[in-house]
């Protein structure tokens, strides 16, 4: 079990890490600043008013990306166990594996958390973020520690 939990904590620090700096360059080009991107994250827990929190809810917002991204790789190990083909086929499954975490966070996950209401408006940039800063880390770092068949 240490190997999946190294390798849970290797993928989802490494999508955290990704996705986040991913973010910072596309909505910085759409006028965002690190602190407000950050903020929004923490957003999901506190609503509208993480964006009067200053570097406090900044902060939050770090933690709770990595925790989020290391949520996500604690899901497709879990998968990965009974799926064998995921970690067998880590590229495949970790781009389409990347697109499932783009559809459940909007479609899921932020409806159901306090992150301010608005409708769901597909971004292929985003879409394309997730698939190779989140589903091929994680895929690819659980492949690393599956029982070799």
């Amino acid at each position: 079990m240490r190997g999946g939990v190294r390798a849970v904590l290797r993928g989802g620090l490494l999508a955290g890490v990704l996705d986040i700096v991913a973010a910072f360059v596309v909505y910085g080009f759409r006028g965002a600043v690190p602190i407000r991107i950050l903020q929004s994250i923490a957003s999901g827990l506190l609503g509208a008013e993480a964006f009067e929190g200053g570097l406090a809810t900044a902060a939050l917002g770090g933690l709770l990306q990595f925790v989020i991204a290391c949520g996500w790789a604690v899901v497709y190990y879990v998968a990965s166990r009974k799926l064998v083909v995921l970690s067998h086929r880590p590229v495949l499954s970790g781009m389409a594996y990347g697109a499932a975490v783009y559809l459940m966070m909007n479609l899921v996950v932020l409806p159901l958390s306090a992150f301010p209401k608005r409708p769901f408006a597909f971004d292929v940039v985003i879409l394309i973020v997730h698939m190779f800063c989140v589903g091929l880390p994680i895929a690819l770092s659980v492949s690393r520690s599956a029982p070799k068949v």
